[in-house]
């Protein structure tokens, strides 16, 4: 079971891919409590408040194409889950595809995680296209 998103952004493709693979990007748009590796095989870390992590094996980084991320440490519903970008050019308007796969079952906190995804993509709209940062 996935959770799938479609967010289109009026920016660069390599501007959202910078974003999405960075540390000062993802601390506009998701948590200023980060450790962020920008290679295959690392793991990037993400802190939400106390007992609220994310920890994210890097899979696959394609540049301005395809980011995959592997959860490693979190919430026991997002352990073995994975997390992809797929990013598109579509004449200056990036469009990017995000999915979680491997859900095991719809939970209150599978329903809660999708509205988050959602606000997630708003926010990497927001600060590519207007340069606010927010979460």
């Amino acid at each position: 079971m996935n959770i799938e998103h479609l967010q289109t952004v009026k920016a660069p493709i390599s501007e959202v891919y910078n974003t999405l693979t960075t540390e000062k990007g993802l601390a506009a748009i998701w948590t200023r409590d980060l450790r962020v590796s920008e290679q295959v095989g690392g793991i990037s870390e993400f802190r939400f408040g106390p007992g609220d992590k994310a920890d994210m094996h890097i899979v696959q980084l394609e540049s301005n194409r395809r980011i995959v991320w592997s959860c490693t440490d979190s919430h026991p519903e997002w352990i073995g889950t994975t997390i992809s970008f797929d990013l598109e050019d579509k004449s200056g308007v990036t469009a990017i595809t995000l999915r979680q796969m491997d859900w095991r079952e719809v939970t209150d906190y599978y329903r809660t995680c999708n509205y988050h995804w959602a606000m997630f993509l708003l926010r990497l709209k927001r600060y590519c296209e207007e340069g606010i940062a927010s979460f």
